[in-house]
């Protein structure tokens, strides 16, 4: 095999005519059963190191979306490199399928080749490098975002601690100058989805699909759920999930004495105190997460600490930075990597123990040889790890264990947590519902019909809000979902995954330790085994119906009544 540059850093630097002869060699080395296994570690040795080069200069544009070379390598990356990469692990992964190679721990990886292979147009490469584009330009437009705010014009997350003051009047005015620049950006938004809409539906129609949604199913391996799976779970979000979200939200009314909800009274304390401050430095943050973490596991702290000493968190908002979080994996190097925008809110913490459980989940499957095979198990069982770390870190919050809250902020920060995940299933319900319309119905095409519908979905799904007046700031909320925008249809699997880490801390609550060590197991599997038995090596089990999901909304509200007081 030709020699592969020696840090991916270096690969980053090189045009796909320099990546090419790497796949090259590898298409035309002699393939038998006998040194298929060897040919597929070369394999996957190099996908190791592109992927690395990849997240790298995609962590290097987020964290400064200003600087026009990182903008530039990141998007040489997205719209030359990876697509054309992505081409040629058809044509690699054909080669092995040929041959009749087989193993029992890689089926699901073969499966999911069989299916690539299915599905591939070589007319749809030049239309997913023009999808990386149209993605990278809703990055540059959100990413530049920023807000007037006591004379400065700053990142739109640093609104986040106003927008929960206990002074509604200034909270009012954070929600609305945090809106603003995307009501002020609808047209430009509205135009650059209905490219986005236009190229993907093509995408669907050269592979032989009826409409994107149902390429996107089978594109995203979705083989133990349908879209009728989906529908159900809206079905079962309304029935059981949005009555319980409307007696949250009644009770935060009653306790605020207001006529009507408004939707910048959501976040703040309803007893009018002031927002809670975890944590006043990155340093600070960063120290109590590892404590955090032990408690949790000693050995999930020791991951955590790893992330800590080899400066694998970026934390803090800046300007510049693109909005969100998210976690990354250097696959060469077996480490993950967290990016987000920290600004002392209790938020903060949860995306840090989410992202954090992305990453143990990483440290977990990097035991794997075939990483670029047997590491991808889904975002439905990947959002299991990271939000049921959320819930098992949270009795360890406390300062009294290392933690962030002393005891009545502690109180606080359980409710909002567990409130807010009764509040998500609505909400998931609406970003699925919303997706599957755009592209199943011919008025998805239409600005104004989309717009429509957002609504339409909002009022069916989010009740006991009071958005009068408020039109273009319920309908710029959805802009505001970069999921729609860069990774359609990716939204489905945090409602899955949160019912089923909702188990993974019913079970931690009877046996802490057992629920732990199935965990863990079950993230070390990585992609080795179907979806539903990656959760039953959880303990937990994959399920869409009203009565799963009413134990669950049960169980939390349980908990939510020992805190209330």
């Amino acid at each position: 095999m030709i020699a592969l540059p020696e840090s991916s850093r270096e690969l980053a630097k090189l045009t796909w005519d320099e990546i090419l002869p790497i796949y090259n060699d590898l298409f035309f080395h002699p393939l038998t059963l006998e040194n298929a296994t060897q040919w597929l570690q070369d394999w996957s040795d190099f996908e190791d190191l592109l992927g690395e080069a990849r997240e790298q200069t995609y962590f290097d544009y987020t964290c400064d979306t200003g600087d026009r070379q990182k903008e530039a390598d990141n998007l040489r990356f997205q719209t030359e490199i990876e697509p054309n990469a992505a081409e040629q692990r058809v044509r690699l992964s054909r080669r092995l399928l040929e041959v009749g190679y087989s193993a029992p721990e890689l089926e699901e990886s073969l499966r999911r080749f069989r299916t690539t292979n299915e599905i591939f147009r070589e007319e749809n490469v030049p239309l997913n490098a023009e999808v990386e584009r149209l993605n990278a330009e809703y990055q540059k437009i959100t990413g530049s975002m920023t807000a007037e705010w006591q004379g400065e014009q700053i990142p739109l997350p640093r609104l986040r601690p106003f927008m929960l003051d206990a002074d509604r009047q200034v909270r009012e005015k954070a929600w609305r100058r945090h809106r603003k620049p995307y009501v002020d950006s609808r047209d430009e938004l509205a135009a650059l989805f209905s490219e986005q809409y236009k190229v993907r539906q093509q995408i669907a129609r050269n592979a032989g699909f009826k409409n994107f949604r149902d390429y996107i199913h089978v594109e995203k391996h979705r083989f133990d759920y349908t879209p009728e799976d989906c529908y159900a779970f809206h079905a079962a979000v309304e029935e059981k999930a949005v009555p319980a979200a409307a007696r949250i939200l009644d009770r935060r009314r009653q306790k605020m004495v207001f006529e009507a909800l408004r939707p910048w009274d959501i976040g703040a304390d309803p007893e009018g105190k002031p927002p809670l401050r975890p944590f006043e430095s990155a340093d600070e943050f960063i120290a109590k997460g590892v404590s955090v973490f032990n408690h949790v596991d000693p050995i999930l702290g020791g991951y955590f600490k790893t992330m800590q000493d080899e400066g694998l968190l970026d934390l803090q908002s800046r300007k510049g930075k693109a909005p969100g979080g998210y976690m990354t994996e250097l696959a060469k190097r077996r480490r993950p990597l967290i990016f987000m925008n920290a600004s002392g809110v209790a938020d903060d913490v949860v995306t840090l123990v989410h992202e954090a459980g992305h990453s143990f989940h990483g440290f977990e499957q990097f035991g794997h040889d075939l990483l670029f095979c047997q590491r991808w198990p889904g975002m439905e069982m990947a959002e299991v790890g990271s939000m049921a770390m959320e819930l098992l870190s949270a009795p360890y919050w406390s300062s009294e264990e290392g933690g962030y809250y002393n005891e009545e902020d502690y109180r606080r920060a359980r409710v909002d947590h567990l409130e807010a995940i009764i509040l998500f299933f609505p909400h998931c319900a609406t970003v699925d519902a919303f997706q599957h319309w755009i592209y199943t119905d011919p008025a998805g095409a239409e600005a104004d019909a989309r717009d429509a519908a957002w609504v339409d979905l909002r009022q069916r799904y989010e009740r006991g809000v009071d958005y009068s007046g408020l039109r273009p700031e319920w309908i710029a909320r959805w802009f505001q979902q970069l999921h729609i925008f860069e990774v359609p249809f990716y939204y489905i699997e945090y409602g899955i995954a949160q019912l089923g880490a909702l188990q993974v801390w019913r079970n931690a609550m009877r046996d802490q330790a057992s629920a732990l060590t199935a965990y863990r197991h079950a993230l070390g599997l990585g992609s080795t085994r179907p979806l539903p038995e990656l959760f039953k090596a959880a303990g937990i089990k994959l399920a869409f119906d009203s009565a799963t999901i009413g134990e669950l909304v049960d169980l939390v509200e349980t908990e939510l009544e020992k805190l209330y007081r």
